[in-house]
């Protein structure tokens, strides 16, 4: 906080109040006063005191109160006298104090300017000139990741994310919601994204293992400059909401790894439901049984191969062969035709899709 702001404000109180008036910090030195001469000196009388409360505090003359948050009060109001109209002045003072340091703080706060711009909060033509006033550096390399908790803990998750990134010059944590937090992370312009999912792992394992919080996160992908960061924002959220829809055993998900997941979750859902129409003229896709199911997801992941799949399931290769005949009767496409078992693979996951009903945004 600029100390020439209070000075200024009790300049102007000065003509008004008929009393010394000012501003002590938490060292109790006055770095604000309508005597001048009086500024630099230091107040240690009850100095515990007057900033572990929060009404008016009389000493050697003076009545202090504290403004500013409650968490961590950093500075005092005082006026001299103890009488009722000092105690009339003190509280004008602290509230229009109090007011004045809030506004200068949001006006020049950078994690209030980080967390405007990747909620869209701040008009595109007004980025660079708020950068510009900041001194915000416009060509680093940054990138999002969304933090979302899973089960709620008393642990204050925000402090303890902030703790993990406390160069506050060049990382940003920024409370979005009750359970998401974002990382605005400074970057190299060549980071790989395995380095980004360690860190994302990072993250994971200090919650979990120190604090018993679960949590997801999701990565958006790294941007130069701050317009773009509400992109990689945006990127981050669409990767928890398609990861908590595909890949639910996962809690790390990068946007860049999504894949064909990431193009269905952007299908309008009529389209979605007009291709399961279309592609399951013969039967419905509702019509195979959980066992059915489990044998097709095998198959996929042993690269539709008939011997391995039959081997990692247990069961004889005729047995499977006659399963897969009975999925053909049943869908019309067989799955040991390379194109028929992309048309179900995709075909599958718009169901899980639609099953989901997420979030878009």
């Amino acid at each position: 906080m600029s100390n020439r702001l209070f000075q200024g404000i009790i300049h102007q109180m000065r003509d008004v109040v008929d009393r010394t008036i000012g501003v002590i910090d938490e060292t109790g030195a006055v770095i604000s006063c309508s005597d001048l001469g009086r500024i630099g000196e230091i107040r240690t009388n009850n100095l515990v005191t007057i900033f572990s409360s929060f009404t008016p505090v009389a000493s050697d003359g003076y009545l202090y109160q504290v403004f500013g948050t409650h968490m961590h009060p950093e500075y005092a109001v005082f006026v001299e006298g103890e009488d009722a109209a000092a105690h009339s002045y003190i509280g004008v003072l602290g509230v229009s104090l109090s007011s004045i340091k809030q506004f200068y703080d949001e006006k020049y706060d950078r994690s209030n300017f980080v967390k405007n711009i990747i909620l869209d909060n701040i008009l595109p033509g007004d980025i660079y000139l708020k950068a510009r006033e900041l001194h915000f550096n416009n060509e680093a390399s940054r990138v999002v990741l969304l933090i979302r908790l899973v089960d709620k803990n008393d642990v204050s998750v925000f402090d303890v994310v902030q703790n993990l990134f406390p160069d506050k010059t060049k990382d940003f944590v920024i409370n979005i919601s009750e359970c998401d937090i974002a990382l605005v992370k400074e970057v190299k312009s060549d980071i790989d994204s395995k380095d980004l999912e360690k860190l994302a792992r990072s993250i994971s394992d200090s919650l979990s293992s120190e604090f018993y919080t679960h949590a997801l996160v999701g990565i958006g992908t790294p941007v130069v400059g701050v317009k773009d960061l509400a992109r990689s924002f945006k990127e981050a959220q669409v990767a928890l909401e398609v990861g908590k829809v595909f890949d639910t055993e996962r809690n790390i998900v990068s946007y860049e790894h999504l894949g064909i997941a990431r193009l269905i979750y952007q299908l309008p859902t009529t389209l979605c439901e007009m291709f399961l129409k279309e592609i399951f003229k013969v039967g419905s896709i509702e019509t195979l049984d959980q066992e059915t199911l489990f044998t097709i997801q095998r198959f996929f992941e042993n690269n539709l191969n008939v011997s391995e799949t039959s081997r990692k399931l247990f069961v004889h290769r005729n047995t499977l062969v006659y399963r897969l005949e009975k999925i053909k009767k049943l869908t019309g496409l067989d799955l040991r035709e390379f194109d028929d078992a992309i048309v179900f693979k995709v075909a599958l996951m718009v169901k899980k899709y639609l099953d989901a009903n997420p979030v878009k945004y």
